[in-house]
């Protein structure tokens, strides 16, 4: 998969600056969450978190490349 990734021009820049702004999103979505839902901080702590996962899977898609950029095909 990593492979496939790097063939079609994803970077492991691209993998990090994901993983950055998916902090971000997460702490948006909490406190748009928080303040716009009735359903209460429940419920914007389950959307902070779902979205806070997505960054050390982005990050560690950018370790991968980057191992993938430094090997490449030998």
């Amino acid at each position: 998969m990593i492979r496939k990734l790097h063939e079609m021009g994803v970077t492991s820049e691209m993998a990090y600056m994901a993983g950055a702004a998916s902090i971000g999103a997460s702490f948006l979505s909490w406190f748009t969450s928080k303040k716009a839902e009735k359903a209460g901080i429940d419920r914007a702590d389950r959307w902070g978190l779902f979205i806070g996962e997505w960054a050390p899977t982005f990050f560690a898609i950018g370790v991968a490349l980057h191992l993938e950029e430094n090997t490449g095909r030998r």
